[in-house]
């Protein structure tokens, strides 16, 4: 039977709600014999140019790549090949056009449990963007 995906985003943020996701994706790649690509997105200050910024945003990558090395050890360690990426940019929008130029069958994302009484606030959140507005499978882990 042939694979239903052969690679996967995580976009992390390094918040305790990601290990569900990793642990998700880990299983579904294993299932699949899927590749994984592990996604950092350093938010960026939109309107504000500065040489002391940008060093700052270096510092951050750095920080991000240690994490998401930190992160890729246990797909390693299962054998699923696994990338990491450090991207610039409003989140949402990084996320989305990672997905749409690469080879992205499914995206597994770290979501939250939405409120019945007030649904509305869920819709402005990183993940329902995310899953509207990408053309490939959207897996919202809560």
């Amino acid at each position: 039977m042939e694979s239903l995906f052969k690679h996967i985003l995580v976009p992390l943020d390094f918040t305790r709600k990601n290990r569900a996701a990793l642990h998700y994706a880990q299983s579904i790649a294993e299932q699949n014999q899927a590749d994984v690509t592990l996604l950092h997105v350093v938010e960026r200050i939109e309107y504000a140019e500065d040489k002391e910024l940008n060093a700052f945003y270096e510092k951050l990558k750095i920080l991000a790549q240690e994490n998401l090395k930190n992160c890729a050890a246990g797909f390693k360690k299962a054998n699923v090949p696994v990338a990491t990426s450090v991207v610039m940019g409003k989140t949402a929008r990084e996320i989305i056009n990672y997905a749409m130029n690469q080879p992205i069958d499914l995206i597994v994302l770290s979501s939250h449990k939405v409120d019945l009484t007030e649904a509305p606030k869920g819709w402005a959140t990183l993940s329902y963007q995310v899953s509207i507005l990408c053309q490939c499978p959207v897996m919202l882990v809560k």
